[in-house]
């Protein structure tokens, strides 16, 4: 479930985490790398925002930024979902911590 929560994460942001944190609160290593996956994901939500903001700022240059974004969710999802898969607790960098 660790291992979805991260890899799931890469396709439907934090939804697919959210669920799974809200349906295995009790079990501590997957409530603990679902809530990593969801400020994960929420973190990058706001870089989206802010990507789109810089976008309107620069008249269309910011938008080289969204494939670097996307890139680096897809590489960072993978490299967590294969952590979580081996049962080592992964940190994001760069992440918002807001879910305690």
């Amino acid at each position: 479930m660790a291992l979805l929560a991260h890899i799931l994460g890469i396709f439907t942001s934090f939804v697919v985490p959210l669920i799974i944190w809200l349906i295995k609160k009790d079990d501590e290593f997957i409530a603990d790398q679902a809530k990593e996956a969801l400020n994960f994901h929420i973190t990058v939500t706001i870089a989206y925002f802010a990507i789109t903001v810089i976008a309107i700022v620069t008249m269309g240059i910011g938008f080289i930024l969204y494939p670097v974004l996307g890139i680096a969710v897809l590489v960072l999802g993978i490299i967590a979902g294969l952590k979580a898969n081996d049962g080592i607790a992964y940190r994001y960098p760069c992440t918002i911590r807001l879910i305690k």
